[in-house]
């Protein structure tokens, strides 16, 4: 598209070092989890990487455009001046990964996917054009669940190039259309983090959040918006982001049986003590801990 484009390689930007990288290519990182409880807002290098592809690269922001289509009358090209034109809100939301703590579940049972701490999470101060706004713009009113046309869903489409996509093709998501147009709900079309512009990790130049959702709707390094009948038809619509049960066997899975994850279930983990590896107590150790037992014993 016009002033984005997706780099050939995986060249990378400088990046915080305690990052935990989980996977170079495309590259997943963590932080340490006592970064997540440093400050109530993440600080954007410690805040968690999640790409499924290379990151792309801006090379002219004047040129650089989102499309809204679909099932609409009139479809726009929306450019960065007509966005940061629209009444900005900042919005504290927290992004999570669909996956995080991982690492754990996979000593239990198999699973697949990046492998991820308890770090996949992290908090920031969003700021942006509510899409609700944005899709007043185009004659889709506030609080609708349809179009006239019958759209139901709306689509983001980024520039982000997926290997598991057909041909290669663009990650993709969607949410109901009720959501989207839903100013309570607080989906952004985000162009700060935390008072700062986006960094390319985070989707430079603009990206969707969507609040308590799981992180993969909120997509980066945005290039259209598509008003639709039925859910994406992605990949990471309909074939990932599924919840199954322990029972599931992996070598044959029916993913229709499943709806697409969204609200992402509570979790809560201790972040200020690192886990250590507990030592099996040595005869001096049993010795010495049976004679204190007994002083113990002997005061009562």
């Amino acid at each position: 598209m016009p002033g984005i484009k997706g780099p050939s390689d995986y060249s990378q930007p400088p990046r915080h070092p305690c990052l935990q990288i989980n996977s170079k290519e495309p590259f997943n990182a963590e932080p340490p989890r006592s970064a997540l409880v440093s400050s109530y807002v993440t600080p954007v290098d410690l805040f968690y990487k999640r790409n499924h592809g290379p990151i792309p690269v801006v090379d002219d922001i004047e040129r650089y455009c989102t499309d809204i289509t679909g099932l609409i009358q009139t479809p726009k090209k929306l450019y960065m001046r007509d966005i940061r034109m629209l009444p900005k809100y900042n919005v504290t939301a927290i992004l999570r990964c669909a996956g995080n703590r991982r690492t754990a579940m996979s000593k239990t049972q198999k699973v697949s996917g990046v492998g991820w701490d308890v770090s996949a999470i992290g908090n920031a101060v969003w700021g942006g054009a509510k899409l609700a706004d944005v899709l007043e713009l185009v004659g889709i009113p506030k609080l609708t669940n349809s179009t006239k046309s019958g759209g139901k869903h709306v689509e983001f489409v980024s520039v982000d190039k997926c290997r598991v996509e057909e041909n290669g093709g663009p990650y993709k998501a969607s949410i109901p259309l009720s959501q989207a147009t839903n100013p309570e709900a607080d989906v952004l079309l985000a162009y700060e983090m935390n008072g700062e512009p986006l960094n390319r990790d985070h989707g430079y130049p603009l990206r969707v959040i969507v609040p308590g959702v799981i992180g993969a709707r909120s997509v980066k390094w945005l290039d259209s918006i598509n008003i639709i009948a039925e859910e994406c038809q992605s990949f990471f619509v309909q074939k990932d982001y599924k919840m199954f049960p322990p029972s599931v066997d992996w070598d044959i899975i029916y993913w229709s049986t499943r709806r697409p994850q969204m609200d992402f279930p509570i979790q809560s983990v201790i972040c200020s003590l690192e886990e250590v590896q507990s030592i099996k107590p040595g005869k001096k150790q049993l010795v010495d801990m049976q004679r204190l037992e007994g002083a113990e014993e002997s005061r009562e």
